[in-house]
């Protein structure tokens, strides 16, 4: 694969029909297996989108996961179960996970609906798993006697899925923590669970780190075991770039560079997304930068999604024929 590629973080909006048959199923209404029918058509219009918008790695879109840490949780039921309604900010509430016996892998979670995303596309598809930090820090713990070996065994369920998935095939996984720059003083339980999952795993390994004061930890950031940092710019007006300027002699990896706002209905004009990329590249080579949304597009329309997605496209292919990249 040739330099400066493009990519989708993890998530994409779900279509209006899988939206009202999960709350059907949720209610009784349908059965698992014409949930699943329709989770697949979802997962299929994914991949055919971002096949025709052009991206050169895909994401399945995440069409069967309602929440990052429940559906792992919901699928743990040996060893964490659904607590009731806790208050996360303003009116939204939601059903946090608990911990509630000793965390181990019981079987795969992700590789079916993977290998079937897979099995549309030529391109490949990333594997996305919930990271261990953050599987812990949005759970309720029960059962452990401290954070560090909650987080820890959890980092070897995460990283038996994860073998999994490079044993179906997949060449590139991603560990979401966005619970990662929420505590400084936890950044190395951070790095030492990633360690657990990413050691000698055999496939192109990613983090995506959300929204947060990266300034504080960015050098635990920066060194972070995995081949590839995905990070949010233009949100913060591409200041996370000044952080690897400054810890550029640190900053040995890939950088997945966010150049489109997923909290915006705005469709950001083709010369600024091209300016973002440029900028970029001032600091990494082209074989080491890879462009992408600053998180997922879920919140999005589907057509705001598609609209961003293209215009991050054609902002990539312009500056590489502008720059004579291959």
């Amino acid at each position: 694969m040739t330099g400066l590629l493009t990519t989708a973080v993890g998530s994409l909006p779900k279509p209006d029909y899988l939206a009202r048959a999960r709350a059907a199923f949720a209610s009784g209404r349908i059965d698992g297996g014409e949930l699943d029918k329709l989770t697949r058509q979802a997962t299929a219009e994914c991949i055919r989108m971002q096949e025709r918008v052009g991206l050169d790695i895909l994401v399945h879109g995440e069409m069967e996961r309602g929440d990052m840490v429940a559906y792992f949780a919901e699928l743990l039921t040996e060893s964490m179960a659904i607590g009731g309604l806790v208050r996360s900010y303003g009116n939204r509430y939601y059903h946090k996970p608990v911990i509630t016996g000793e965390l181990h892998w019981q079987e795969p979670m992700t590789v079916d609906v993977w290998r079937y995303a897979q099995g549309l596309t030529e391109k490949p598809v990333k594997g996305m798993l919930t990271g261990p930090y953050t599987m812990v820090d949005w759970s309720f713990d029960e059962h452990y006697g401290s954070r560090r070996e909650a987080v820890l065994a959890m980092a070897q369920v995460v990283r038996r899925e994860a073998q999994e998935l490079v044993k179906a095939g997949a060449r590139f996984v991603q560990v979401d923590e966005p619970a990662a720059s929420t505590r400084p003083e936890e950044m190395e339980l951070v790095s030492e669970a990633l360690g657990v999952v990413t050691e000698g795993l055999g496939a192109r390994t990613i983090t995506h780190i959300c929204y947060g004061d990266f300034a504080r930890v960015f050098h635990h950031i920066a060194g972070l075991p995995v081949d590839q940092l995905d990070l949010e710019m233009a949100n913060s007006d591409y200041g996370l770039l000044g952080l690897i300027r400054e810890h550029r002699d640190e900053f040995g990896k890939e950088l997945a560079m966010g150049v489109v706002d997923v909290h915006s209905h705005v469709i950001e004009p083709l010369d600024e997304v091209k300016a973002g990329i440029k900028r970029g590249l001032e600091l990494l080579p082209p074989e080491r930068l890879f462009i992408d949304p600053d998180c997922g597009l879920k919140t999005r329309t589907w057509d705001e999604a598609e609209a961003k997605l293209k215009v991050l496209v054609q902002a990539t292919r312009e500056v590489k024929r502008e720059l004579e990249i291959d």
